[in-house]
């Protein structure tokens, strides 16, 4: 990843004075000289939920690629134009510069820290670790998050100012370290002491929170695996799964305020902007009325003036005024932003059983009784009732042991439903377990994206290491696969 740095020297004009300028000392009394670790940390969060979850579509066009929305007047990202507006870019970028950026000035910043308000050696070096093992894990998820979506990338020469042309890691290569890592991270952990608190948007610094979002990350990544190392995630699950979230409470998620510029992303693309540039396909839209979702009235509106619901179609222009628009719950600018939640959580668990991998402790059941749990977290998220879940369950076309298609197509279709609001894990979700049945729209361009392509800047400032990166994954197109996506 390359930073351009650019340093601004002012022009000083001295008409009568003779001072010199050492008097001035070269200091900006409006700028900061010292930048705390945890106010990085800070902003690494927030960027990291907004790129990931922002319905902007020059930045993240992954509800259109697993059709959750189709577009109004602009229906290009969903036909799967990229270079256009430079999407691949505008993804990449601020996941290297704001966030693992942050993180890795953060992770110094706290490296060298006195942490003079401590005077305990031993509580101060517990402390340090917390913070540090926090650290590494948002970076863990981040890495993950770049590899999901462009396969090889800059790795163990990125983030260094020496070395602005970076090679590009091998994406399996990059996996199995990210999960040295994040084992390193869960084990520097220590409960009894504190963290960053208020410097962690997430969890306040709560260090307990953070071991179980760090062990259902461990989970997620070790199902992320199984089909391509099917012992090294059986290892992984089964370690993590005695410790990974248990309730809806337990989410990982960034709490947007009321007030700019901290409002949900969401809220700024369909509220504030004043623009009308999406609508919910048929592709979701008809199944959910079909089954009596509970949740399609919070996912959508009714169409203007009328009371029933109508989803567009993917990939081509739709008249708003024809169609629903996502629902009312995302017009709230304090709706939090998701990284990882119980429901999900539940799916990777069911997943697990039908493996046959061995879950103990509090993971421990059927694969039945797993899915039932996914769903009914993921209707409870959106305002339902467990009565309303038990209803909708209790469909034959909904029910796990009566709903049509392999394990992997049951878990896959609630699981798409239930990831409405996490388009980049929706994503890779869809491509890892192949359900729903997706079709390429009629009018894209391609097959429906299993990545993004690099951004023009890579090709052009950093060719040779480019070249060899597109040569290794079958080429810089949307069909190349992510190492684990061999299905």
């Amino acid at each position: 990843m390359k930073r351009i740095l650019l340093f601004f020297i002012p022009a000083l004009i001295f008409a009568t004075s003779c001072k010199d300028l050492d008097d001035y000392d070269n200091i900006n009394p409006k700028a900061p000289q010292i930048v705390p670790g945890a106010t990085l940390v800070s902003n690494a969060q927030r960027m990291l939920v907004n790129t990931i979850n922002t319905p902007d579509y020059n930045i993240n066009p992954f509800r259109f690629y697993v059709q959750h929305w189709a577009a109004t007047t602009y229906p290009d990202e969903s036909q799967f134009v990229i270079e256009n507006r430079a999407v691949n870019r505008f993804f990449w970028n601020p996941l290297y510069r704001d966030v693992l950026g942050d993180l890795h000035e953060g992770k110094r910043i706290i490296t060298n820290d006195p942490l003079s308000n401590i005077v305990d050696a031993t509580i101060k070096e517990k402390v340090r670790n917390n913070q540090l093992a926090t650290i590494e894990v948002l970076e863990v998820y981040t890495w993950a998050v770049l590899v999901d979506t462009f396969g090889d990338i800059p790795y163990t020469e990125a983030l260094n100012i020496e070395n602005v042309l970076p090679k590009f890691d091998d994406d399996a290569a990059i996996y199995s370290d990210l999960v040295i890592r994040l084992d390193k991270a869960i084990s520097m952990f220590d409960p009894d002491q504190v963290g960053l608190g208020t410097g962690d948007l997430y969890y306040n610094g709560n260090v307990a929170s953070w071991i179980k979002f760090a062990n259902s990350l461990k989970l997620r990544l070790g199902m992320t695996l199984a089909d391509v190392a099917p012992d090294k995630a059986k290892a992984m699950v089964e370690a993590a799964a005695p410790n990974v979230f248990t309730s809806n409470a337990e989410d990982t998620q960034l709490n947007y305020l009321s007030v700019l510029p901290n409002r949900n992303q969401l809220y700024e693309s369909l509220v504030q902007s004043g623009r009308n540039d999406y609508v919910g396909t048929s592709t979701l839209i008809d199944p959910m009325i079909a089954t009596n979702d509970p949740r399609l009235n919070e996912y959508f509106k009714t169409v203007p003036d009328s009371s029933f619901y109508k989803g567009g179609t993917a990939g081509a222009p739709n008249s708003y005024a024809n169609n629903s628009a996502p629902g009312a719950m995302l017009e709230n600018p304090t709706l939090p932003g998701m990284l990882l939640t119980y429901s999900e959580v539940e799916f990777l668990l069911a997943e697990a059983v039908e493996r046959g991998f061995v879950l103990t402790g509090t993971a421990a059941g059927t694969a039945e009784a797993h899915y039932n749990k996914a769903v009914t977290a993921s209707i409870a998220e959106w305002g339902g009732t467990e009565a309303e879940a038990e209803d909708y369950l209790a469909q034959s076309t909904i029910a796990y042991a009566t709903a049509p298609g392999d394990w992997k197509q049951k878990i896959g279709y609630q699981k798409w439903i239930s990831l409405y609001s996490q388009p980049t894990q929706a994503w890779t979700e869809w491509r890892r377990l192949d359900a729903p049945n997706l079709k390429k729209p009629e009018l894209a361009i391609s097959e429906i994206p299993l990545r993004l392509t690099y951004p023009t800047t890579e090709a052009n400032l950093n060719a040779t290491n480019y070249a060899a990166a597109a040569a290794a994954i079958g080429g810089d197109v949307v069909t190349s696969r992510i190492f684990w996506d061999k299905m």
